[in-house]
């Protein structure tokens, strides 16, 4: 079992009205130390638990202008005029505005635009002027991005033609002649507007997923403190299981002990318990989890600063030991990560890794996880890698490069099988090889001859 719960956070006790202040009145972070401010960010928990880990916070303004140094490299490498977003999380990458994320997500009406010449343009919500203030990134603030059903209704054409006219008059302004626009994805009428002023709109997914794909060692702190934090809240969620609890009550532990450090949302709620482990991908509910229930999840949080931290772990619940079939299958999980991140290295071929990655014992194939590996920053990102006998349908090649950021996961359950074992870790491609970024022990009860 977990012999210290608090070795990946902090048990002291936090004097929640004293303030870290690394600079006058700057945090650690390069922020302004100010309670009453608009920007989100960590809180003094937060703060305090990373410094007993040694952990260095990001520097924030040095952070924000190495991202929009990255997409205006990809922009000028395809030479493209302008890269069109309406993606919450490239919005994010591209000016570390946030703003509603998750509602935004399925009702676009937030926008930027960045031009090759590096103006950035953003449009927000109606009543968000002020969200952005801070940025200095952002060179001119407007509204109207909403050409969506539920916003504009009759008159979504009309609302998606005027939008295209600032578009368009903004890419005339900024760079001429260059009437290439990419764009990370658009609805349909804004899409039909845009090509209808003679602009020639290119896939932008690609080419915000390559700008992504490489975080320098500023862009690693944040990460590293994302994940320091979701650990902590892990912690957390470990020490407070117990038989007589629900799957729902356990989930809420971690959540909290996410929030309470300046994280912010959830991409999924996949936590199950005893025979709702397997099948996988099951979301946690009413279930009370019993004594000698196997518990397994996958994080997916939204930590500190936006960044992703995807760790999965498998428990015991209660005071039962993990029985022998259980064990086999948890090292069998347990070494497939292990063995498949020792191939990751720079220079690695996406193909290699695919053709090489270990193998699955063919009664857990049936049910195999979707990817080997997959690719992480502010969400899940490029590249994903499935298994071999996955590459025919869905392989594409590439090469690892250092900075990139990969998690390492596996799914063990048969078809009919008892139970299911969940392991994950997330790390970052060096010139030497791999580092592996997570600090969460694995259970001992089940590593244990």
């Amino acid at each position: 079992m977990l012999v210290d719960p608090f070795v990946v956070g902090s048990a002291r006790k936090i004097d929640p009205y004293r303030r870290r202040i690394a600079n006058g009145d700057l945090l650690p972070d390069g922020t302004p130390n100010d309670g009453d401010r608009v920007e989100i960010g960590p809180t003094d928990l937060a703060f305090e638990e990373w410094a007993a880990l040694d952990l260095t916070p990001p520097d924030m303004p040095r952070l924000r202008a190495y991202r929009l140094s990255r997409l205006l490299g990809e922009l000028q490498r395809r030479d493209i005029g302008g890269l069109l977003m309406f993606d919450p999380l490239n919005i994010r990458y591209a000016t570390d505005t946030t703003n509603m994320q998750l509602w935004i997500a399925h009702n676009p009406c937030r926008a930027a635009l960045v031009t090759a010449d590096g103006a950035v343009t953003l449009w927000d919500f109606h009543g968000g002027d002020h969200l952005s203030a801070h940025l200095p990134l952002v060179t001119d603030l407007r509204h109207g991005a909403s050409f969506f059903y539920f916003e504009s209704g009759s008159r979504t054409e009309e609302h998606a033609a005027r939008f295209a006219g600032e578009v368009d008059g903004i890419l005339r302004n900024r760079v001429g002649s260059n009437r290439r626009l990419a764009v990370d994805k658009i609805e349909i009428a804004g899409l039909r507007a845009l090509e209808a002023r003679g602009i020639s709109v290119h896939p932008g997914q690609e080419l915000t997923e390559h700008a992504r794909r490489i975080k320098d060692d500023n862009e690693l702190n944040a990460m590293r403190c994302a994940i320091a934090s979701c650990e902590a809240a892990m912690a957390e969620m470990r020490v407070a299981v117990r038989p007589g609890m629900t799957e729902v009550e356990a989930w809420a532990i971690l959540q909290h002990g996410n929030h309470i450090r300046g994280g912010e949302w959830i991409e999924t709620r996949i936590l199950a318990s005893g025979p709702r482990t397997n099948p996988w991908f099951q979301e946690c509910g009413p279930r009370i989890m019993r004594d000698g229930d196997i518990l397994a999840f996958d994080t997916d949080l939204i930590g500190p600063y936006g960044y992703c931290a995807d760790l999965s772990r498998t428990w015991k619940i209660g005071e039962t030991p993990p029985t022998a079939y259980e064990k086999d299958i948890y090292k069998a999980a347990h070494d497939h990560i292990r063995e498949n991140m020792a191939l990751l290295a720079p220079g690695r071929s996406f193909r290699e890794l695919m053709e090489k990655g270990q193998r699955l014992p063919e009664k857990f194939r049936a049910q195999r996880y979707g990817v080997m590996f997959h690719g992480v920053g502010l969400c899940d990102e490029y590249p994903s890698l499935r298994y071999p006998e996955d590459y025919d349908a869905c392989g594409y090649d590439g090469v690892l490069e250092p900075g990139m950021c990969l998690c390492v996961e596996v799914y063990l359950g048969e078809l009919g099988g008892p139970c299911g074992i969940k392991l994950e870790d997330q790390g970052v491609i060096t010139e030497q090889g791999f580092d592996n970024l997570t600090r969460f022990p694995f259970e001992s009860t089940f590593l244990d001859a």
